[in-house]
């Protein structure tokens, strides 16, 4: 399952959740209802008026103004042409829509009920008849046929990966669709289609769908573009007719009449703006700018904020991906050896200011992380696969190499160099060669933002020390998007977000047929058999209980084929923000939800910046 809304605790038993005002009436499959649980009942019954997590009596107005970082020059996020304008995603609905206080529930949005058969064979959507686009038509069953078939043919590959699974789509009525699923078990497909953005073919089915465009587009979601310079910014406007405004999945959010992206050249700019009262909020992603860089008179003041939100999901996988499709780093012993030159514990003390923690799978923060050896029942799922599987997977639990001193260091860069040797590279000349082409041992670090320079390079002298030549190059965001997009790269820095119920989309960060698809998310073009059989396992997992032991396997086989070197992480959001919001006591299991905060007047006033834009 992916969270994203286009352009992501341990679980509480599958079975009833008993937060908020108690026990939920439960929904029935192969009935109408007004929600669903990937696992379970869904918290919320058909009667609940808002999300526990928001204010239902915030209140509307202000503006609240942000930073985006290069440029834009396309409003079409469905397909992989262009830069997205920052924001674009909310002018676009889907059929539900999740709540951030639960691992994986849908409730109605455009659809005002969905119908799951027993055997979750299929899925059917009522849509509401007060559904409407933005340029007043309304959302039918047509619409939803549309948007499917054009984002499967037409968008990202994606889409085309999370909806392999679809074997057929339906027109029953004017307000009425349904898609049935192939053979096989694939709990997720139901609540997958709920996802799906609905577009207005009156709009597209005259354009060209797979071109960059900045024709505002006809939408249906809370907000409308009001006016835009390319490159430059963007200005929303909350649509005060928006035909949702008062469902119970959307009370208390989209409290703020304009939402207002400015673009800077980089990310020290945009921090020297933010001190300087040019824009409202930065979710700060830089350690050392969070631990030192906020020593301005406004802060001092109490005009500006900054806060902590703690979430409980998966931290996901930060870390320098290997591009598996150059010869150079197809033997996992030189992808394990590089990962002996990377000194997390010096970067963490000097650059990081200790705030990090080590990464060392792709599931940590969460109860679906591999820790220990195997289960039995994961030796289940594993003991099938033992020959396609690195041997290690069965015998030990993996642990990035760690440093902590000079001595250390020493030691790793030692191992480095025998597991080298081991791969057939010989040390000649303080430089690091091939045994028997004596090619050297080179290759470029991609990055699209400079602060990657000051981890890369401190990397790239210890590799030195191996003989082994690392370049970082920086480059443009629009050019380093078109790279990534192809394949195009050594090395490059990557995030893999992970929710709590992962699913169908794993099959786009790993599956052998993604691995040669440009524009996919298995950057590190990996092709293992045995990784597909998981992923499949995963995706078919029953309930909860067995979701947790097939993504531990999974885990383990990610780790122990050395993808990537992995980075750190915080179970936490760091927010600066002048003070002018108010924002709900709740932060629920997810995270902070920025569309459930509100301008407070008075507060805005104090703040000096009266909800008003400097621009």
């Amino acid at each position: 399952m992916t969270r994203a809304k286009f352009r992501f605790t341990p679980w509480l038993a599958a079975g009833l959740m008993m937060l908020g005002a108690g026990l939920a009436p439960a929904v029935v499959l192969g009935a109408p209802a007004h929600g669903i649980a990937l696992h379970g009942q869904p918290k919320y019954g058909s009667d609940f008026t808002h999300f526990d997590y928001v204010n239902p009596n915030a209140p509307k107005g202000g503006e609240a103004r942000f930073a985006a970082i290069g440029s834009f020059d396309t409003f079409n996020p469905f397909n992989i042409k262009g830069q997205p304008a920052a924001g674009i995603g909310q002018l676009f609905e889907s059929l539900l829509t999740g709540s951030a206080d639960e691992p994986f529930s849908e409730y109605g949005l455009i659809a005002e009920s969905v119908d799951v058969p027993e055997d979750r064979g299929s899925v059917t959507f009522a849509i509401r008849p007060q559904a409407k686009f933005s340029d007043g038509s309304p959302i039918t069953a047509d619409d939803v046929l549309f948007s499917f078939e054009t984002l499967k043919s037409k968008g990202s590959p994606f889409f085309r990966f999370y909806y392999a699974n679809i074997a057929k789509a339906e027109k029953l009525g004017e307000r009425q669709v349904k898609f049935t699923f192939a053979p096989g078990e694939n709990r997720e497909l139901p609540l997958i289609m709920g996802q799906m953005p609905v577009l207005s073919k009156k709009y597209w089915q005259d354009r060209d769908f797979g071109a960059t465009t900045l024709e505002m587009p006809v939408g249906s979601g809370p907000y409308r573009i009001e006016r835009f310079e390319p490159g430059r910014f963007i200005v929303y406007q909350r649509d005060e007719n928006y035909w949702g405004k008062d469902l119970p999945v959307n009370r208390g959010r989209y409290n703020i009449d304009r939402l207002r992206h400015d673009y800077y050249r980089d990310v020290t700019v945009a921090l020297e703006a933010f001190k300087a009262g040019s824009y409202d909020l930065r979710v700060e992603n830089v350690a050392k700018q969070w631990a030192t860089g906020y020593e301005f008179p406004a802060l001092a003041k109490g005009l500006v904020k900054k806060e902590t939100f703690p979430n409980q999901m998966p931290s996901g996988m930060q870390g320098f991906v290997y591009n598996l499709r150059r010869p150079l780093f197809q033997n996992p012993k030189v992808r394990e050896a590089l990962a002996y030159a990377f000194d997390f514990e010096w970067s963490n003390r000097n650059l990081f200011h200790d705030q990090y923690k080590r990464t060392r799978g792709y599931f940590d923060n969460s109860d679906l992380a591999a820790r220990g050896l195997p289960s039995p029942e994961e030796l289940t799922l594993l003991e099938p696969l033992r020959e396609a599987l690195p041997p290690r997977v069965f015998t030990a639990e993996y642990q990035p190499p760690v440093a902590g001193d000079d001595e250390q260091l020493r030691v790793n860069l030692r191992r480095a160099l025998e597991l080298l040797q081991e791969a057939g590279w010989v040390f000649r000349d303080r430089k690091l060669v091939n045994a028997k082409t004596g090619e050297p041992f080179r290759f470029e670090l991609l990055i699209a933002e400079p602060t990657w320079e000051r981890i890369g390079l401190p990397f790239a002298r210890n590799l030195e020390r191996l003989g082994i030549e690392m370049s970082v190059r920086s480059v443009d965001s629009a050019q380093y998007e078109n790279r990534v997009r192809d394949f195009d790269f050594d090395m490059v820095v990557n995030v893999w977000g992970q929710s709590l119920s992962p699913g169908n989309e794993q099959r786009e960060f790993w599956s052998s047929a993604a691995a040669g698809q440009p524009g996919s998310r298995n950057l590190a073009g990996l092709k293992s058999p045995a990784v597909d059989a998981l992923v499949d396992q995963v995706v078919a997992a029953p309930d909860r209980v067995s979701l947790v032991t097939r993504v531990r396997a999974l885990d383990r086989a990610l780790q122990w084929n050395f993808l990537v070197i992995p980075h750190w992480h915080i179970p936490y959001a760091r927010i600066a923000f002048w003070d002018k919001f108010g924002y709900p006591a709740v932060t629920p299991l997810q995270g902070v939800q920025l569309d459930a905060w509100w301008i407070d007047p008075a507060k805005a006033a104090l703040a000096g910046t009266g909800g008003a834009s400097n621009h």
